[in-house]
Parts: C-alpha cells; sequence; structure tokens
C-alpha cells in the first residue's frame, strides 16, 4: 500500500472501526438466514429483502437529516448531487443484482463454497481499484489478498469434495458473477462516499436495489406472495446482514480502500462455516479449518500493513 494510504487508514476514527466490526459479525448470517427460507423462491427472497431494508432505512435517514452536521469531521460530507445521482443508481443496479446472484447461487451450492466464492472481490477490486481508481496497493496488500483468496479457496474445493450438490458448478458461476458486481459497486461508493453523506448515499441506494429486485422477480415471473415465517426471515436478513452488514461498508468505504473492505469481507465464509457447524451440524473438514486459517491470518497481515 502506498505511503498516503497507509496514513489515511491510521488516522481512521475509532467509530468506523466499531461499526464496521458490528457488520462483519452479522455479514455471514445471510447465507443462514436465506437456507432457513427455502424452498421460497429466492427472487422473492431478494424482492423482499431489499424492501424491508428501504423501509427500516428511511426512518433512520429522516432523523439523521434532522441533526446538525457533525462538526468533527474533517471533511464534511453533503447531499447527493449531479453526477452522483447516476453512480448511485449505477451502484443500487449493481447491489440489487449481487443480493439475487447471491440468493439464488444458495439454491445450487452449499453455504460454505457461496460466501466463499462471492468474497473473492478482492480480486476484482485490486484490479479495478488500480486501473479506476489509481489506488496501488502495497506488496505486504497484495501478497494478503492472494493469501486470503487461497484460504477461501481452500474452503469452498473443501467443501465440494462432499458432493451434496449436483449443480454445484451453477451455484459457483452465479457466486461469483455476484462477487464481481460488488466489487464495482464497492468501488463506486468508494467514489461517491468522498463528497456524500452517509445516509444521503445509502437510502437512495437501498432504493435502487429494491426497485432492481422488484423488476427482476415480476419479470420472471416469481410468486412474491410468501408465508410470514418467510417474511419474518427476511425482514431479518434486512435488519442484520444488509443494513449493519452492508451498511458498515457503505460507511467505512469513504475512509478504507475498496480492495481492504473487500479483503474484511473474507471473514463471511468463515462465519457462515461455523453458524452451519452449530445450526447443521456441518463438520469443517481440515481442510476447510486451513482456509480459514489462511483467511483470518491475512487479515491480519493487511491491517497490520504499513507499507
Amino acid at each position: 500500500m502506498t505511503e498516503r494510504s497507509g496514513t489515511e487508514r491510521s488516522r481512521v476514527p475509532l467509530r468506523v472501526w466499531v461499526v464496521l466490526v458490528a457488520g462483519l459479525a452479522v455479514l455471514g448470517t445471510s447465507s443462514i438466514l436465506i437456507r432457513y427460507a427455502q424452498p421460497a423462491p429466492g427472487m422473492a427472497l431478494a424482492a423482499w429483502r431489499t424492501l424491508f431494508s428501504v423501509l427500516l432505512a428511511a426512518p433512520l435517514a429522516w432523523a439523521a437529516h434532522r441533526r446538525p452536521p457533525n462538526a468533527t469531521d474533517a471533511a464534511p460530507t453533503g447531499p447527493l448531487r449531479g453526477r452522483d445521482r447516476f453512480l448511485v443508481v449505477a451502484a443500487g443496479i449493481l447491489l440489487g443484482l449481487h443480493l439475487t446472484l447471491f440468493v439464488l447461487s444458495l439454491y445450487y451450492t452449499s453455504v460454505a463454497s457461496s460466501s466463499v466464492l462471492v468474497t473473492t472481490s478482492p480480486l476484482f477490486i485490486a484490479a479495478l481499484g488500480f486501473f479506476v481508481l489509481g489506488e496501488r496497493l502495497g506488496v505486504r496488500t497484495v501478497a494478503a489478498i492472494v493469501v486470503a483468496v487461497a484460504g477461501a479457496a481452500l474452503l469452498g474445493v473443501a467443501d465440494a469434495q462432499e458432493g451434496v450438490f449436483p449443480r454445484a458448478a451453477l451455484g459457483n458461476a452465479l457466486a461469483l458473477a455476484a462477487s464481481f458486481l460488488v466489487a464495482v459497486y464497492f468501488l463506486i461508493g468508494r467514489a461517491v462516499r468522498q463528497r456524500v453523506e452517509f445516509w444521503a448515499y445509502l437510502l437512495p441506494l437501498y432504493g435502487v436495489a429494491a426497485v432492481t429486485c422488484w423488476a427482476g422477480a415480476l419479470v420472471s415471473g416469481t410468486p412474491l406472495a410468501q408465508p410470514w415465517p418467510v417474511l419474518g426471515l427476511c425482514l431479518l436478513m434486512a435488519l442484520g446482514p444488509q443494513l449493519l452488514g452492508h451498511g458498515a461498508f457503505n460507511y467505512a468505504v469513504r475512509y478504507l480502500p475498496a480492495a481492504v473492505l473487500g479483503l474484511l469481507s473474507l471473514t463471511e465464509p468463515v462465519t457462515a462455516s461455523a453458524l452451519a457447524f452449530v445450526l447443521f451440524g456441518e463438520t469443517p473438514a481440515p481442510l476447510a479449518l486451513g482456509g480459514m486459517a489462511l483467511v483470518l491470518g491475512a487479515i491480519a497481515g493487511v491491517l497490520t500493513a504499513r507499507d
């Protein structure tokens, strides 16, 4: 990482790390909640999840709008203006597509494989960040990303060896596509959040994502009427993984490079695998445990990097 970006990271406010830790703690529950909601149609889950996220975010955005600006912020952000509106629409469409593909991937492959492949976004972020945003990464950070992705791959290989999912290749492809979409979405958010206040960005972002998911469900003829238990699970997805999990990343993306946030998201498969063990009795293979160790070690490496 460059000296400038390393210095910027050392000045990241403590509240950003607190928000990130809380977000990371719940991000891995997404795939578990989706599994519990099956066999409801995947596109219906994505539609209701995004709609509930808008309904939950709206009163918080309204309250934040009435609150005086944060005078302690060295670089205050403002409302949504000009071309940033178009960028937020693009980011919202990408987020909606990402969530839809991620949900659908869990209908064809395992929790571990899907969550692992979805979090390979650091590979895409590193390449796109270099060409689009000029975010140059130091040797140690690049090495940490490579090691983390290798660990995530070990998790996927260990799960695939069980042969439980006959259409795992399709699910894995959907998860990889979702990973690419979230990489571009992160990069757009990194650019827009330098100028736009958090809730002024998040609420329209979630609104566009909801419209995208609902449009996809309606065009595909997906039945959107679902029983209350399924809707309750969608509400939990919106409250935890969506509002707190994705919201934490959208808050922190102003302060940290997109590639670092993508790397931190690699904790998701570790959390999901642990929850799958507790809730579904899925015991990780030794190869999977090795992959988890690599992921956590790489994250520790990138957080302590100063190059």
